[in-house]
């Protein structure tokens, strides 16, 4: 199972990018690890540098994807997030965090901007 899930959410991840990019994002960063924790897709638009998590589920049986990036997986993110703005020096540069839900079964993808505050320390 947990192969299956793997391979779900790398798919999952694929279908993100190409989901930005088609939007008109640039692509920074894939599965940018740290000793804390990982980001999926780290991208910029016009005006934000944009940090998304990806959640890939088979249907809405048990919830929208969304849900699962509760308030502790906000907080790794964020920090994670501070990391990757240490590390380049992109201090002036406004941030988002944003989920993008991939539905397999339906194939929708439900991009949320904005879907949490930040916990960014610098």
């Amino acid at each position: 199972m947990k192969t299956f899930n793997k391979s779900k959410g790398a798919d999952g991840e694929k279908l993100a990018a190409s989901y930005l990019i088609s939007n008109g994002y640039r692509i920074l960063a894939k599965n940018f690890v740290t000793e804390v924790g990982e980001i999926d897709i780290i991208a910029t638009d016009e005006e934000y540098l944009v940090f998304v998590e990806v959640k890939t589920r088979f249907n809405t049986d048990f919830g929208r994807a969304a849900e699962a990036v509760d308030y502790a997986k906000q907080k790794k993110i964020s920090l994670v997030a501070s990391q990757y703005i240490n590390k380049f020096g992109l201090f002036d540069v406004p941030v988002r965090f944003d989920v993008i839900e991939i539905y397999l079964q339906s194939f929708e993808i439900n991009h949320i901007e904005n879907a949490f505050d930040s916990f960014l320390r610098y």
